[in-house]
């Protein structure tokens, strides 16, 4: 059988040290869920163990609170931006 993925509505962030960081993302570095290391990386805790992000790399919002890091060539093929309205 063939499945297609569900329409789901994520919050996600690009990964970069000189943009402003969301409030979601914020509070999982202060609850240590995610590590901010000087070389640009960062350690998450997700539900399938520890992953490394790199910088550059999106930070996804789950539909269960859940974040876990993703790559850009792999965020561009699977999700596309929605407007506030179209929700």
């Amino acid at each position: 059988m063939k499945y297609r993925k569900k329409p789901v509505v994520i919050e996600a962030v690009r990964y970069t040290i000189d943009n402003s960081l969301p409030d979601w993302f914020m509070d999982r570095v202060s609850n240590n869920t995610i590590v901010i290391h000087e070389d640009g990386t960062c350690h998450i805790k997700t539900l399938e163990g520890t992953m490394k992000s790199e910088y550059g790399d999106y930070i996804i919002l789950g539909v269960n609170g859940e974040v876990y890091p993703c790559k850009p060539d792999i965020f561009e093929k699977t999700y596309e931006e929605v407007s506030e309205l179209g929700e």
